[in-house]
């Protein structure tokens, strides 16, 4: 099996350097020598059977399982070199992809009761798990990083003000958050441009931290969230925002989802769709986010989305694609996460942990070397909604910056 190993992986990893050791003693390099080397191990003749049948399952199986260890270098630099390849797949895993292409529709099904499912299987987690690594906001989407250097508070902030600016928000606009999460998004445009917010999840760990976070701000008048599926919540709506959400939505539900906004808002209404995308074509997900991430999940390529909107009687007035974006946001979550990795493992144990550090790294890695990228779509019902160019972004971005500033607290001097 020691050949058979060092033959499909030789066949594989053709940039960069990367060692293995196996069980039975033997050692092999691949690639062609270029970036850092990096040395992995497997440590039972299992690992190397389940990796040879079905690679992009079992790496992150026998990575949270501890018989695949990375000696020198850690897993995001093996990562980094696996996910750098002139074939994204090794050629024992193509027939595996076949038949997960052939059956995505059926993985993809969401009606309403496996969506609950599927959404409490990830962000029903301890909410103490996420403050490991998210902003103080808990924004869980791709960041917007306005300059290098930004911090990932600060790119939160600019990605919340980003989309603010393309609703192009008035007060008392009655807006729609499909997929709220834990309320920051809803909060923060109910206060900065006084919007009544209604925000919807299915995620009950989530909903009862956005209507105390509303509480919190003296915000439950303008901003409530409701454990609700967006097929059945009423309207109508001004503005409907989705971000993060629609890579749970399924294939086969995407002409329901567009539909149903296009029901919801207004005939002067307008919404913006924030999505993980892919820039090639249709796909079908990664077995193993599949199985521990995020059931029922599919990240779409944008042809795929496009098709439904022109059926669902909206039009598309501005595409945005966000490249790197959220490579560097998960880079922030990684290092975070790793930061403060000891206190995943007291909530949960080793193995989670490990789960949750290959999730991440691949993830960022994904969006570093591979075809992912996150997509904006601005849509509205009728034309003329929206102005011709795209400058007034720029100038809503700066109203809604000076409103920021007047909404912090005043510094006071001690004794005032």
């Amino acid at each position: 099996m020691d050949r058979l190993l060092r033959y499909f992986l030789s066949q594989f990893i053709r940039r960069g350097s990367m060692s293995f050791a196996t069980a039975s003693g033997m050692k092999f390099t691949c690639g062609d020598g270029t970036g850092k080397p990096v040395s992995a191990r497997f440590l039972t003749a299992d690992a190397e059977r389940r990796i040879l049948l079905n690679p992009e399952l079992a790496l992150g199986e026998i990575y949270m399982d501890g018989t695949f260890v990375v000696e020198n270098g850690s897993i995001v630099d093996a990562l980094a070199i696996l996910m750098d390849q002139p074939e994204i797949l090794p050629r024992n895993a193509k027939l595996q992809w076949w038949l997960r292409y052939l059956v995505r529709h059926l993985r993809q099904f969401n009606p309403r009761s496996r969506s609950k499912d599927n959404v409490a299987h990830h962000y029903d987690l301890d909410g103490r798990l996420y403050a490991l690594f998210l902003d103080a906001d808990k924004q869980y989407s791709c960041a917007y990083f306005e300059t290098p250097d930004a911090t990932l508070d600060d790119a939160q902030l600019a990605k919340k003000r980003h989309l603010a600016a393309k609703l192009l928000m008035r007060p008392g606009d009655r807006l729609l958050d499909i997929g709220s999460g834990w309320g920051g998004l809803g909060l923060y445009l109910a206060e900065m441009t006084g919007a009544t917010v209604t925000g919807v999840t299915l995620s009950t760990e989530q909903l009862h931290a956005s209507n105390a976070r509303a509480a919190e701000k003296n915000l439950t008048s303008s901003a409530k969230f409701f454990l609700e599926d967006y097929r059945d919540i009423p309207g109508p709506f001004d503005r409907i925002v989705s971000v993060g959400m629609f890579e749970h939505v399924g294939v086969d539900f995407y002409e329901t989802y567009f539909r149903r906004c296009a029901e919801l808002l207004t005939d002067d209404g307008v919404m913006v769709l924030h999505s993980i995308g892919r820039s090639e074509g249709p796909d079908a997900t990664n077995p193993w986010i599949t199985k521990y991430i995020f059931p029922g999940g599919y990240i779409p390529a944008l042809s795929e989305v496009t098709r439904a909107i022109e059926r669902s009687g909206l039009l598309v007035c501005d595409v945005e694609i966000l490249r790197m974006h959220y490579a560097e946001t998960l880079k922030a979550w990684r290092e975070r996460f790793a930061a403060r990795r000891e206190e995943a493992v007291r909530l949960y144990d080793e193995r989670f942990a490990r789960m949750w550090e290959f999730y991440l790294a691949c993830s960022e890695m994904s969006f570093r070397n591979q075809n992912m990228m996150n997509f904006q779509i601005q849509l509205t019902k009728r034309q003329g909604v929206v102005p011709m160019t795209r400058d007034y972004i720029a100038d809503e971005e700066a109203k809604l910056r000076g409103i920021e500033r007047g909404k912090r607290p005043r510094l006071q001097i001690a004794g005032e």
